[in-house]
């Protein structure tokens, strides 16, 4: 083999790391652009926000590596970030004069949004004023987010160097997997969180047509859960290993699924 399991591991794990703190941002931009948060399903990011907390627990009764237990208190800052945005944006909206809603058949009262509210209602005002940013051919927007794919997944790995030199490529200790019911049960509960979670927004895109929700953030959720998932597998493809881990690969790996409807 070219290169140990465990370096392996962590190669990915650092790959992971770099998509995952990537992944809020596209979206961050998008609602700062659009001075709106609606392309996103506030029950979608409390959902998740209640899986990375389980997440969190889980990963450290169960005693599992260090990146998933820092990835899940940087998700759990992330998606009160995301929270913060959308009820500020709401608040600013609803501050100013009355624009008559774009949506036949129906008004939508000042100030009021909920998760059916079209769009083109609710941001028809900002739109003027904050332009959606332009989308590209197909083949344009394929080539810049698959740039900015590898380009993350480079950075993972850069960074997975530049500490094995600090560190001397000293092995690092590995803490050993416990099996028990409190870990499992809550890393079981993340993962049925995290897939339930992408439910109401793909219902809300059902509405919206995607409108305001940029793709790179389930571009880089994929990639992120990908490497992940791997970064787990090759360490070990003992049944103990797999066992302790469970939790987590399904809850990944069945997000990927979910994540490709949401794009």
């Amino acid at each position: 083999m070219l290169v140990a399991p465990d370096a392996l591991s962590s190669i990915l794990g650092w790959m992971s790391v770099a998509c995952w703190i990537v992944v809020y941002s596209p979206q961050l931009v998008e609602n700062y652009q659009l001075q709106s948060g609606e392309g996103l399903s506030v029950l979608f990011v409390l959902i998740w926000l209640a899986g990375d907390l389980s997440n969190l627990f889980g990963a450290i009764f169960a005693g599992l590596l260090p990146t998933v237990k820092i990835l899940a208190t940087y998700y759990m800052a992330c998606d009160c970030t995301l929270l913060s945005q959308i009820y500020y944006y709401r608040w600013k909206r609803s501050r100013k004069p009355a624009v008559p809603p774009l949506v036949p058949g129906g008004a939508v009262p000042q100030g009021e949004v909920s998760e059916e509210t079209p769009l083109i209602a609710a941001i028809a005002a900002d739109v003027s004023a904050h332009p959606h940013p332009h989308r590209g051919p197909m083949v344009v927007e394929f080539a810049k987010y698959a740039g900015a794919v590898i380009f993350v997944l480079t950075t993972g790995l850069v960074a997975w160097a530049v500490d094995e030199h600090i560190n001397g490529g000293t092995p690092r200790h590995i803490p050993e997997e416990a099996i028990e019911w409190k870990g499992q049960l809550l890393g079981w509960i993340s993962a049925v969180l995290f897939l339930g979670a992408r439910v109401p927004q793909i219902r809300k895109n059902l509405y919206t047509r995607c409108e305001g929700l940029s793709p790179a953030l389930f571009i880089f959720s994929i990639m992120g859960n990908t490497t992940y998932g791997l970064s787990i597998l090759a360490v070990s493809l003992s049944a103990r290993h797999l066992a302790a881990n469970a939790a987590w690969l399904a809850g990944s790996g069945l997000t990927i699924f979910l994540d490709l409807f949401s794009l």
